[in-house]
């Protein structure tokens, strides 16, 4: 539990300041995280043949974050869509060209793991530039969730969520979570208030939370799918990128789909 302490407070005191002051440090902050993020989850399907696999997605990876910078449309020109179809095109040619050491299963799984990483971290630096209430109000959003689901699970906890997938949570905490969002998002909302009605902002945060949710279950199903603990261990106590940031990943492009950011 020390360590966990610790190194929470070490990682916020490094992460908060970069992301309320915004601009490069940012930028190159989310580059960073989105490639250890797309690492770990490569890393977690071990293949002889996949180190071609795993270049060709972080270039691709790279290429999808410098779409979302304004400084970079002079020098950037191709589109995240074609971006996309360009990636799909060079992995179906490679299950021919591999002589089936890459079979259609295996190009399919890094599709999923780059588009996966790269829309979830290229909203964050969307979110950003809407205005740093907007990443705050997600963030807090987020922690609160997980805060609420733990707490109300520990302390009310009867009938598990999801047990083939994440065996400690329960329903209980997952309406525990949720009821905190609504009450840190109403509150947010009245010290800095959004262009929304009070309705609207319930509702978005309840949205949050119960996307957040699912995305701790995604990323839990794709350990459990590979049979590893931790998606990584660059944070002692705490494991991996995947492993802080699985609800933001879902919850970025669900709140772009509602054209919230």
């Amino acid at each position: 539990m020390k360590t966990r302490i610790i190194t929470a407070v070490i990682a916020l005191l490094l992460f908060v300041p970069i992301v309320l002051y915004g601009k490069w440090p940012l930028v190159l902050l989310i580059y960073v995280m989105a490639t250890v993020g797309l690492f770990e989850l490569v890393n977690m399907k071990q293949s002889t043949y996949h180190m071609i696999l795993k270049c060709i997605s972080f270039i691709v990876l790279w290429f999808l974050l410098a779409q979302q910078i304004t400084a970079m449309d002079e020098w950037v020109s191709i589109t995240f869509e074609q971006t996309i179809i360009v990636f799909v095109m060079i992995l179906l040619i490679l299950t021919v060209t591999s002589k089936n050491r890459l079979s259609i299963e295996d190009v399919s799984f890094y599709l999923m793991a780059t588009i996966y990483i790269a829309i979830g971290f290229a909203f964050f630096m969307q979110a950003r530039e809407q205005g740093v209430s907007f990443v705050l109000f997600i963030l807090f959003i987020i922690w609160g969730t997980d805060s609420g689901a733990y707490f109300a699970g520990r302390a009310l906890g009867k009938h598990k969520l999801w047990p083939s997938i994440s065996p400690n949570k329960t329903i209980e905490g997952a309406i525990g979570g949720t009821l905190i969002a609504v009450v840190i998002g109403v509150l947010f909302h009245i010290i800095h208030p959004f262009d929304y009605s009070l309705l609207v902002i319930v509702l978005i945060s309840i949205g949050i939370a119960i996307v957040g949710q699912f995305g701790d279950l995604v990323a839990s199903a794709f350990k459990r799918h590979f049979s590893v603990k931790d998606s990584g261990n660059i944070f002692p106590g705490h494991g991996g990128i995947l492993d802080r940031f699985d609800s933001l990943l879902f919850v970025l492009p669900f709140l772009y789909v509602i054209q919230f950011i």
